[in-house]
């Protein structure tokens, strides 16, 4: 038997053939790549340092109809309006990553390109709150936006925007952004203090406005309800952002308000098997039940009663990624093992599921309470951490297909995302005005691969079957958002930290026995 080095092992590994083996993967190399896509998102006026060099400035008359400075904030996909919501969930996701996982992101040297994706964000939400109960809620119009395929530095689609105020409340959108911004003010605490009180002082205000005055926002701003509808309503955007403030503060009577809301308000009712820019019951669940795993504070016995039916709520939710659920209140899975909840951009539900998965097995670790009992057994903490990596990998191409999700990552990943300033010739490269109908005619409708890789998108994803189809117009499964790739920028970050730690400590990072019985096979 010829003894074979670790690195030659690893070499090995790397060069074989078969999808379905766990993989090893350079998450580091996966979460700079998930940091460089929010520059391709953005709007606005672009700085010198910008990364994602095909793209240019846009949108620099955006709220000027109005008379209110607009400009900035992210395009949600590969279209060119700025929808409040899911930006709203996407800075929060990155905040949260980064408040978990802030110091393996340093670690990776990202926490400058990790601090510039949140406060692109968080500066548009300063500028949209212009008043204590006023909100812009959106820029442009999805229907005429549609309608069009340009550039972002070419467009001539109408840039109306929207607003929410005390006669056309959205309790949902104030909730969220109050969310975002509770829970970026945690995350420049010790960088930038200033930024983060004002931060703070914004949230408050919003998640007041938002408590007041209380309606769905897409019953106020109509020309969102197709395209981003508040299907879950507002409830849980209220218990989301009392959490965050109360995380942020340490007032307990933003707990109060979650506790004494807990039932009517579904937190502690709801037993849900998604997490998303809509639905966010199961992070509520999360966050509070992290409050008692950790005893974070000396709490009466009517709190905590309401906190273990938060977390018994959560852990329904980490039981149905597991599929340890009885009664089939269980995700679904591909015949590849990637958790899947509708065909429209399943991985959305992937990537907030690994975030979930992975912060909950670090509370529970930090809390000594090594497993959870599900309908159908116990699992240890460990095993949400490693079902979290399989989902992770899923995405980096460890599939039937053999195909990177995010794009730019691996040797192959798709190539024709659904995105209009991708799909055409970068502005800085050709000038010329395209159109409407120009951009349809000569840039939609070729087959050639996208002149401009969109970097660090997480496209929508296969199908129920693993099959994908890597076309333009396959726009539910070739278009990115960026809520797919946020939260797993504390994912990439964690992964990374523990294959170092693995590979300190001379073993290979992150491997299953089996797995790691076959490499030892291989080198015999």
């Amino acid at each position: 038997m010829v003894s074979i080095s670790i690195v030659c092992l690893l070499s090995l590994f790397l060069l074989l053939p078969s999808p379905t083996i766990t993989a090893v993967f350079n998450y580091k190399s996966a979460l700079s790549k998930s940091l460089l896509y929010f520059e391709s998102q953005r709007s606005g006026h672009l700085p010198h340092t910008q990364r994602a060099t095909w793209r240019h400035h846009s949108g620099l008359a955006d709220g000027l109809q109005q008379g209110v400075d607009l400009v900035g904030g992210y395009y949600d996909a590969g279209d060119h309006v700025k929808f409040g919501l899911p930006m709203a969930f996407t800075v929060t996701m990155l905040s949260w990553g980064a408040a978990e996982y802030g110091e393996q992101i340093a670690a990776a040297g990202e926490d400058r390109h990790v601090l510039e994706a949140i406060k692109w964000g968080t500066d548009y939400f300063v500028k949209a709150h212009t008043e204590a109960n006023v909100l812009w809620a959106e820029v442009g119009d999805g229907d005429t936006d549609h309608y069009c395929w340009q550039r972002p530095e070419d467009m001539t689609t109408p840039r109306q925007a929207y607003k929410i105020d005390t006669n056309k409340p959205g309790s949902d959108l104030a909730g969220e952004t109050a969310a975002a911004m509770a829970a970026a003010s945690i995350v420049f605490r010790k960088s930038d203090p200033h930024y983060s009180h004002l931060l703070l002082h914004h949230a408050q205000q919003l998640f007041e406005f938002g408590d007041k005055y209380r309606g769905n926002y897409d019953k106020s701003v109509e020309k969102v309800r197709s395209y981003y509808g508040s299907v879950s309503g507002y409830m849980d955007e209220l218990l989301w952002a009392a959490l965050w403030l109360h995380r942020a503060t340490g007032k307990r009577e933003y707990l109060d308000y979650a506790v004494a809301n807990g039932l009517y308000f579904g937190g502690t009712e709801w037993a849900i098997k998604e997490f998303s820019w809509d639905v966010k019951f199961a992070g509520i669940q999360v966050l509070a039940a992290k409050i008692l795993l950790m005893e974070e504070e000396a709490l009466p016995e009517s709190h905590q009663k309401v906190l273990q039916q938060y977390r018994a709520k959560a852990e329904h939710y980490i039981c149905s990624c597991l599929n340890k659920n009885n009664n089939g209140s269980n995700v679904l899975r591909t015949p590849g093992g990637l958790l899947f909840v509708r065909p429209w951009n399943n991985m959305q539900y992937v990537s907030t599921a690994a975030f979930l998965l992975t912060i909950y097995s670090d509370y529970l670790t930090a809390a000594s309470e090594k497993e959870l009992h599900c309908d159908e057994g116990t699992v240890r903490a460990a095993d949400l951490l490693d079902f979290a990596k399989t989902q992770a990998d899923y995405i980096l191409g460890n599939n039937p297909n053999g195909l990177s999700y995010l794009v730019g990552f691996g040797r192959r990943y798709p190539t024709r995302v659904h995105h209009r300033g991708a799909s055409i010739v970068a502005y800085k490269e050709s000038q010329g005005f395209i159109g409407c109908t120009q951009g349809y005619d000569e840039w939609y409708s070729r087959t050639k691969p996208n002149p401009n890789v969109i970097i660090g998108a997480i496209v929508g994803g296969p199908g129920l079957r693993d099959e994908f189809l890597d076309e333009r117009g396959n726009y539910m499964q070739t278009e990115a958002c960026t809520y797919n790739t946020a939260p797993m920028v504390g994912v990439f970050a964690k992964l990374h930290s523990l294959a170092q730690t693995h590979l300190s400590k001379g073993s290979l990072p992150l491997l299953s026995k089996k797995n790691a019985g076959r490499l030892k096979r291989l080198g015999s």
